[in-house]
């Protein structure tokens, strides 16, 4: 396990392995491909992430996973693996994320995307791209980073 701060000073504790924290994870982060290029969501207050949410009453991890990523890009998720756990702490708030990833083999134009923009595909190195001002702050911290670099080294 890895412990670190994000960008709101949040103190971030990571791990790679299920069941790693005392709370299980509410929410969900996809972190998602189709071929070669990113999948992300332009949140409307954030700005481009990988899509992700709030568990929803009688849904499991995986649920919460493909309804995310349709609801806020559209795509349907052809393969889905567990990738780790993120535990983040803030001003008394503690909260647990599952992280997946998500190979994506379609996507489908929607009226609505919710609180998103829809979907953005970006090709190229997405480790170096994601500091660009267009990027959410979620994309900028140590989680993506390295869940990114292990989803590399798991393909």
């Amino acid at each position: 396990m890895e412990t670190f701060f994000d960008e709101n000073g949040g103190i971030v504790s990571l791990s790679f392995a299920k069941n790693s924290f005392d709370k299980q994870p509410e929410h969900v982060l996809v972190i998602c491909k189709m071929g070669k290029n990113w999948l992300l969501t332009n949140h409307k207050k954030r700005g481009l992430e990988f899509p992700g949410g709030k568990v929803e009453r009688g849904e499991t991890l995986k649920d919460a996973a493909y309804r995310e990523v349709f609801e806020e890009t559209g795509a349907s998720i052809s393969r889905l693996q567990f990738i780790g756990e993120y535990q983040v702490s803030n001003n008394g708030v503690t909260f647990v994320k599952a992280i997946f990833f998500g190979q994506v083999d379609k996507i489908e134009d929607k009226e609505h995307y919710l609180e998103t923009a829809g979907p953005v595909l970006i090709d190229g190195n997405l480790l170096e791209l994601r500091w660009g001002k267009d990027y959410s702050f979620i994309m900028k911290d140590q989680v993506v980073e390295k869940s990114m670099n292990r989803i590399l080294e798991l393909e």
